[in-house]
């Protein structure tokens, strides 16, 4: 053999190993690509999984935020509807003419009875000074002491000062109201 075929040999057989070697790179690069694409369509899937997630948390926090909005309005609404009735109540108390004398008589001997003492202030509302002093006429020990800032009834008052009953219709309204706001924000708003 001669020279010339042992080359060509060698060459032959190194052609061969670079063809082998040519082919497993190919499939190395081939699997290496394959597995790039999976992972690749896996990462997609994740993130728009992540996405569909964090937008339904999104329209969550924007639906509960919304409704909380409207629960204020609504609230906002009703007290401005009990403040608005409260406010009529109380001008319709301050207008009162049919019945007056009788509620203040009413308000002042309770008044008197409730102080305890067989003398005293009396203040009333101005515009009712003298209604109070002709109902003053029996009760001797209470004088009409003036007026002050009420809207009708009496506030009676010890002769040292000290203690004080508040019997006017502010004070009445304000417990009545108070009393009974759930009934009236029943009936004024359709809770029933």
């Amino acid at each position: 053999m001669g020279l010339e075929t042992v080359v060509d040999d060698i060459k032959q057989e190194a052609r061969a190993r670079a063809d082998e070697i040519v082919a497993e790179a190919e499939e190395e690069k081939e699997e290496t690509l394959s597995d790039a694409r999976e992972e690749a369509e896996e990462i997609v899937e994740q993130a728009r999984q992540d996405a569909e997630k964090e937008a339904e948390n999104l329209r969550e926090q924007e639906v509960s935020s919304a409704k909380l909005e409207a629960r204020k309005m609504v609230s906002r609404e009703e007290r401005d509807q009990l403040a608005e009735l409260r406010a009529d109540v109380r001008d319709e108390l301050a207008e009162l003419d049919e019945g007056r004398e009788d509620m203040t008589r009413t308000l002042l001997e309770s008044g008197i009875e409730e102080l305890g003492d067989d003398e005293g202030a009396v203040y009333t509302a101005e515009g009712d000074e003298e209604m109070v002093q002709d109902l003053l006429g029996g009760f001797d020990g209470f004088e009409h002491a003036g007026s002050t800032d009420i809207i009708g009834g009496v506030v009676v008052e010890s002769a040292d000062g000290k203690v004080r009953v508040d019997n006017s219709f502010d004070s009445v309204l304000e417990q009545v109201w108070n009393e009974s706001l759930r009934e009236v924000s029943a009936r004024l708003l359709g809770d029933e």
